[in-house]
C-alpha cells in the first residue's frame, strides 16, 4: 500500500514538474513566427496553432492553464512572436489582444495604383483587392464628393497601422477619415459637417489611435435610394486642383504659385496642360510605359488636360494638407506657365515669349550637366 501511495505521489510529482515546465519555461519560438488566429477558434485549436508555429511547448498545458485561469476570451487576429516567452504570458498577450500591425506608408502625391501596391507589400491582400475597393466604393465620401468617380483624392496620405483582420474596406475607410480630419483641420469641410456621427471620437485597434467619424467606415452614411449627384462641388474642384499641384512640384513654397497659374489658365479658358494629367489617364487605361511621349499628349481620356479644357473628372492622386492649402488658398499672380529648372525648383512667365525662354535654359542647364 506503502508503495501505491509513493508511486501517486511520485506521478503527481511528476505531473505537477511537467505542467510548471510547460506553463512557466519560456520557450525561443523560431525567428519572426506569426499566427494567425480566426474568429471563431476554440482554445483547443488555438493550441494546435501555438504548438504547430513552435510557440508553446504543450497543447494540453494551454488547454488546462485556460482552464485554471478562465478570465477575459482571446481575441483573434495575428500575433508575432519574436522573443522567449511562456505559456502563461502568450495567453496574456491573447487577452489583451496584443496584435501585430503593418505599417502602411502613403506618400504625398501616391495614387490609388500606388497604394493598393503599398498595401500588398505590408503583407495585408492583394493590390487587386484593395482597388476594386478605392473604384466602387464611393458612398464613402459620397456625402462631400458627390461625383467622386473613386475614392482617388480621399485616400489620404498618411503612415497608418493596420491588421490583418482588417478587411480593404476598412484599410480605406481609414484613410478616408483621415482625410476628413484633415480636411476639417484646414477649413475645407465647414464646420457645420461635424455632425454628432463624425465628432464621436472612437480608438483603433491598436488603442492609442483617437478616430472620428466610425460611421462613414462602416457605411452608415450610405443611402442607396438617393439619385446619384454628378455636379461636383467646390470641395471636389479643390481636391482634383491640389492632386495636379501635388503632382507638380514637391517644393511646399511653390505649390501656391503652382495653384495661381492652373486657376489663372481656367479663368481665361486655356487648358491646363498638365503632363501628369496624362500620366493618370494611361494608369487607369492599364497602358502606361514609365515614360511620356509626344504622342501621348493626345491620348483620348477626359483626364488628359491637354486635349481637354478645364478640370479633370476627378483627382489625379492624393493630395497632403500642403497641396490642399495650396489649392484653396493660391498665390495671386499673373502667371501663365511654369517650367522645372535644373535646381529642382520652377521658373515662372506671364508669356508664352517669357515660358520659351525659360525652357530652353532648362535644356541648357540639363545638357551642361
Amino acid at each position: 500500500m506503502r508503495k501505491i501511495v509513493w508511486l501517486f505521489l511520485f506521478m503527481m510529482l511528476a505531473a505537477a514538474g511537467w505542467f510548471a515546465w510547460a506553463l512557466w519555461i519560456p520557450i525561443p519560438p523560431p525567428p519572426q513566427t506569426f499566427v494567425m488566429l480566426h474568429p471563431g477558434y476554440s482554445t483547443r485549436r488555438i493550441a494546435y496553432e501555438l504548438k504547430r508555429a513552435g510557440v508553446i511547448r504543450s497543447e494540453e498545458a494551454f488547454i488546462l492553464w485556460r482552464y485554471i485561469r478562465h478570465r477575459n476570451s482571446l481575441k483573434a487576429g495575428e500575433y508575432l512572436f519574436d522573443k522567449p516567452a511562456n505559456t502563461i504570458d502568450i495567453q496574456k498577450r491573447l487577452r489583451r489582444g496584443d496584435v501585430y500591425f503593418h505599417t502602411v506608408v502613403v506618400p504625398e502625391g501616391f495614387t490609388m495604383f500606388d497604394i493598393a501596391r503599398a498595401v500588398e507589400a505590408a503583407g495585408l491582400g492583394p493590390a487587386a483587392d484593395f482597388l476594386k475597393v478605392a473604384k466602387s466604393d464611393t458612398w464613402m465620401v459620397s456625402d462631400i464628393a458627390p461625383a467622386a468617380p473613386s475614392l482617388e483624392g480621399y485616400l489620404f496620405p498618411e503612415t497608418y497601422q493596420f491588421s490583418r483582420m482588417q478587411t480593404m474596406h476598412d484599410i480605406a475607410g481609414e484613410m478616408t477619415c483621415q482625410f476628413r480630419i484633415v480636411a476639417h483641420q484646414i477649413g475645407l469641410l465647414p464646420s457645420k459637417e461635424e455632425t454628432a456621427e463624425t465628432t464621436k471620437s472612437r480608438s483603433s485597434e491598436s488603442g492609442n489611435s483617437p478616430r472620428i467619424c466610425a460611421g462613414f467606415i462602416t457605411g452608415q452614411i450610405r443611402d442607396l435610394d438617393q439619385p446619384q449627384i454628378v455636379v461636383q462641388t467646390d470641395l471636389e474642384r479643390t481636391v482634383i486642383m491640389a492632386s495636379i499641384v501635388e503632382k507638380e512640384t514637391a517644393v511646399a513654397e511653390e505649390r501656391p504659385l503652382v495653384a495661381s497659374v492652373y486657376y489663372n489658365r481656367l479663368a481665361k479658358r486655356i487648358a491646363l496642360d498638365a503632363d501628369p494629367s496624362i500620366i493618370y489617364a494611361e494608369l487607369l487605361a492599364g497602358t502606361y510605359s514609365g515614360a511620356l511621349h509626344h504622342d501621348d499628349m493626345r491620348f483620348n481620356s477626359p483626364y488628359n488636360t491637354y486635349t481637354h479644357a478645364g478640370l479633370p473628372p476627378g483627382p489625379i492622386g492624393n493630395p497632403g494638407k500642403s497641396a490642399l492649402e495650396a489649392a484653396m488658398h493660391p498665390a495671386q499672380s499673373d502667371y501663365y506657365y511654369f517650367v522645372a529648372d535644373a535646381a529642382g525648383h520652377h521658373r515662372f512667365a506671364r508669356s508664352i515669349e517669357e515660358h520659351n525662354n525659360n525652357v530652353a535654359a532648362y535644356r541648357r542647364a540639363m545638357r551642361g550637366k
